[in-house]
């Protein structure tokens, strides 16, 4: 049993099967085609498996839209689908005086694809021992080695497939996930990709030959990567590509085949509790942390004492009274406060 499910309807009722999620190969998603193919599909990649509810704008990039756009405000399905669904793009879609407004207002970072590639490969060089498993880097560009991945001796494939990989302020998820280039928005064929998923998924494509085998180690690579975001557009995006990336990989797998309705509701699961929405400073949800009002009596009357956040106050990241953000450790199937790790020195 799942403790603590994020599900919105339970899965007792009728789920279509087939049903497939159509969309374009390009950066921006339409939400009108998640929604088409599923509701619920669209309701697990808007929902906070923190606080229960939806993930919030966290910008005020929308705000002239009016009332649901404010930055406090949650997405809900009505505001970013119908007539609204282009209104969340990519950063390459944006103009630049809004790229450069989220620069200046909440120091969003653009890291270009071919620097992820640098960064992941520095980290797998680490984990194999030796240079060159996946590509090889070539100025802003890559080569990718084609030959089945050899494992160095004292580890296997599986290993690598559970070993955990965490994105900071993953912002779209570059580093995990590499549909698209973010410095001119093509198409990333699968076979190139370099994001730490994309990594996993082709390590289980190439020694799950089985359905219900590669099914069920794909589900432990996107158990296994992890990434937090305060924006709430970005973090939406970061969750439908992953779940896009899913369906890519599932197809090219099995023959164009498409995965059930069934099969993308439990990975969207996944992705909704793996990648959440997050003050990376005070593992809190945004702007949860608040002030404490109490009233004192004195002889002659009453006064309103106010006392802010201890956490704030003093840093101490342990003694916030904001609402800690909860994660999925899915291998001991529970459920923990983020800061945690910490803790734990991982």
């Amino acid at each position: 049993m799942i403790d603590n499910v994020c599900y919105s309807k339970p899965m007792t009722e009728e789920i279509p099967k087939e049903v497939p999620l159509k969309y374009k190969d390009e950066s921006d998603i339409n939400e009108n085609n998640i929604l088409n193919a599923d509701k619920t599909l669209l309701e697990l990649l808007l929902k906070d498996c923190t606080t229960k509810k939806n993930i919030l704008w966290m910008t005020d990039n929308y705000s002239k839209l009016g009332h649901g756009y404010e930055e406090t405000s949650e997405i809900t399905i009505p505001l970013i689908t119908d007539k609204n669904s282009k209104i969340i793009r990519p950063r390459i879609s944006k103009t630049k005086t809004e790229q450069l407004h989220r620069i200046r207002d909440k120091a969003e970072v653009f890291t270009p694809s071919w620097i992820c590639n640098k960064q992941n490969n520095l980290v797998d060089n680490a984990w194999f021992g030796r240079d060159l498993v996946f590509n090889a880097e070539n100025g802003k560009r890559w080569k990718t080695n084609h030959e089945t991945i050899v494992f160095p001796e004292g580890k296997t494939w599986q290993d690598y497939v559970l070993s955990p990989r965490l994105e900071v302020s993953c912002g779209e998820a570059p580093y995990l996930i590499s549909r698209y280039d973010t410095t001119t928005g093509d198409m990333i064929v699968i076979e190139d990709r370099i994001g730490l998923l994309d990594r996993k998924l082709r390590i289980v494509t190439e020694n799950c030959k089985g359905k219900e085998n590669w099914i069920k180690w794909a589900r432990k690579s996107f158990q296994s990567i992890y990434g937090f975001e305060w924006q709430g557009d970005s973090l939406l995006l970061a969750r439908e590509n992953a779940l896009l990336s899913y369906i890519e990989y599932y197809k090219a797998m099995f023959n164009d085949e498409n995965p059930s309705i069934e099969l993308l509701r439990e990975i969207a699961e996944i992705i909704s509790w793996n990648l959440w929405q997050m003050d990376g400073i005070k593992f809190v949800v945004p702007l949860s942390c608040h002030d404490v009002v109490t009233v004192e009596q004195d002889f002659f009357e009453e006064q309103e004492v106010r006392t802010v956040c201890e956490g704030c106050k003093t840093g101490n990241i342990n003694k916030h009274n904001g609402l800690y953000c909860r994660i999925k450790d899915w291998q001991k199937n529970r459920t923990l406060v983020a800061v945690s790790m910490l803790k734990e020195g991982k």
